[in-house]
């Protein structure tokens, strides 16, 4: 049997002590598939909406008991008996329910939950692991991590405007090798902080997030952690950074200063010239492989400049930018935009979509990145995405909380069940 039998909805907590949905769905009778829902603090204007009660006596309006609801008692119905192995149908079933571009309606909290936990469902069914379910025979690829080891922006309290700088081992062999690089240049920062007397309190995706005079000093201290690890800069690992500039662009306007780039936290103001100017130099002086969002997520000529500038010697990845959304992304490739996009699942709503996105970006010689969101839960289906999809790349935080470090173990187990036929993706 194959057909989906209930479908079950809940409301559970993420990472940051935040209500989020949580989906069961039943084969046969029997439970198999299980999903949870992340959901994001630096969100982009164009994302999918997440769909939360508003109630202030209750978890402060944040509670998703008409996700839940809806789940139960709008989808469920419209569901039951359908092919769990119909991916694609189901997604678009529940499309076609909410009937809105942005799945407002229902929520895409409540979708992607149902979405998700039917690919499990499915795997389970045919006794597969996720990734291959996925991928099929071809899913091998581990990615190399964009591990955040430093937080600024939204996620943390200090005085960092950048939202995140990460550390990527592009030189390791093999993706246990990567994390364990990894993992000990963040012990090493821990140390290179403590020197400083600078804190190592952490931030909503586990890096540290000290109070620095300005934002080039957390790259000088990253920089110093990777050597005092023993590892090279520029050939061990390389540099990655989210500027979240959408943020930037959004606080310069509450100054009154319209199409400018303000970092609120150390009352710096930029023109969009100066921004890539600004990236344009801190490239020249540091081994930066990547970055995410240097510019608004609106902000379309300027990312046109910035792509000429910078296209072809660095990674430049749209997050607010294209949303995990096809028609986003078919503008950035039109437009010559941007070389790699974020895919972020509750961006877009359902995992059809998602995979959509990163097929057209592959399609179009752009890179796909599988990411993580500020709030999240135990729930590890990003792991088996990116390797499902051989996208090369992986976003899930630092190496600490569990909720982060639990992405980066099931990709651990997904390298030894590969074996001999896995491999690390190389830059």
């Amino acid at each position: 049997m194959e057909e989906i039998t209930n479908i079950k909805a809940r409301q559970i907590l993420d990472s940051r002590g935040t209500p989020t949905v949580e989906v069961d769905v039943y084969v046969d009778g029997v439970l198999s598939g299980r999903a949870s829902v992340p959901s994001g603090a630096s969100t982009g204007a164009f994302e999918a909406i997440e769909l939360r009660d508003g109630d202030k006596d209750y978890y402060f309006g944040k509670s998703v008991l008409k996700a839940v609801k809806n789940v139960n008692e709008i989808i469920a119905p419209v569901l039951l008996g359908e092919n769990v192995l119909n991916q694609r149908k189901i997604d678009e079933k529940m499309i076609a329910l909410d009937g809105t571009d942005n799945k407002s309606v229902l929520g895409a909290n409540a979708i992607l939950g149902v979405s998700l936990a039917v690919a499990k469902a499915g795997a389970s069914i045919k006794k597969m692991p996720l990734y291959k379910y996925l991928g099929g025979d071809d899913a091998h690829i581990l990615p190399v991590p964009m591990m955040n080891i430093i937080n600024g922006g939204k996620h943390a309290d200090n005085s960092i405007n950048i939202q995140e700088f990460m550390i990527m081992p592009v030189g390791a062999k093999t993706f246990a090798e990567g994390l364990r690089w990894c993992a000990e240049v963040y012990h090493s920062l821990k140390n290179v902080l403590k020197s400083k007397n600078l804190s190592t309190a952490v931030g909503d995706e586990g890096g540290f997030a000290p109070n620095l005079d300005d934002d080039e000093q957390a790259f000088m201290c990253i920089s110093d952690a990777i050597e005092k690890a023993g590892y090279r800069l520029g050939k061990d690992f390389k540099l990655a950074v989210d500027v979240a500039a959408t943020e930037m662009y959004d606080e310069a306007k509450k100054i009154g200063k319209e199409g400018c780039y303000y970092f609120w936290k150390t009352n710096k103001l930029y023109t969009a010239d100066e921004m890539i100017e600004y990236w344009e130099k801190m490239v020249k002086k540091y081994p930066i492989f990547s970055i995410e969002d240097a510019l608004s997520e609106e902000d379309w000529e300027n990312w046109k400049k910035l792509t000429k500038v910078l296209g072809k010697k660095v990674q430049l990845v749209g997050d607010d930018l294209f949303v995990t959304n096809v028609k986003r992304l078919q503008k950035g490739i039109d437009m010559k935009v941007a070389n790699a996009i974020l895919i972020k699942v509750n961006q877009i709503g359902t995992l059809t979509e998602t995979i959509d996105a990163i097929n057209l970006a592959k399609q179009n010689g752009y890179n796909s990145i599988v990411s993580h969101r500020s709030g999240e839960t135990e729930d590890v289906t990003i792991s088996d995405i990116v390797v499902s999809q051989n996208s090369g790349q992986i976003k899930s935080g630092a190496p600490c909380r569990t909720d982060r470090v639990a992405k980066y173990n099931q990709l651990l187990r997904i390298e030894e069940q590969l074996g001999k036929k896995a491999k690390y993706m190389k830059y």
